[in-house]
């Protein structure tokens, strides 16, 4: 089956959300690309139709059978790939979302290899995408969750 996302005449809209629960950030390793084997933010492609929010809430029910609570916008980041000829393969614009938890336990699956709920500090320690950090301490100072 080819990859729909590869390859794209334009960007491809993504949220993403740091989902907050008792002090701790939910943070994912990603089964396969993009990003395989990184730690970060759970999330996913908008459909048409959708509101930045309802695709949010659709993403981490989906992939993670979680009930969250968007509430502010925390940040972006552009991921922009290209082949060994230079030519774009992937173009992702992705709005991060600061977001409660509300519900549910958090499951791997055929898109997550690993989940962990983590104090800020602990990202350091792991292998993450770019920005995730500064994307998380955002979330945190949104929400006002308190020190990190």
């Amino acid at each position: 089956m080819a990859d729909s996302r590869a390859y794209p005449d334009r960007p491809i809209l993504a949220v993403s959300a740091a989902i907050v629960r008792d002090g701790r950030v939910l943070i994912v390793r990603r089964a396969r690309a993009p990003a395989q084997g990184l730690f970060t933010l759970p999330g996913g492609v908008v459909e048409a139709g959708e509101t930045l929010t309802q695709a949010l809430s659709r993403e981490i029910r989906e992939e993670l059978g979680l009930a969250i609570e968007p509430t502010a916008l925390a940040g972006y980041r552009e991921v922009v790939g290209r082949d060994e000829a230079g030519v774009v393969e992937r173009h992702f614009v992705i709005l991060a979302f600061a977001a409660h938890w509300r519900g549910g336990e958090p499951q791997p699956s055929d898109e997550i290899a690993e989940v962990r709920w983590l104090r800020p500090a602990e990202l350091q320690a792991l292998p993450t995408t770019d920005g995730l950090a500064e994307i998380v301490d955002a979330a945190f100072h949104r929400l006002n969750a308190g020190p990190q």
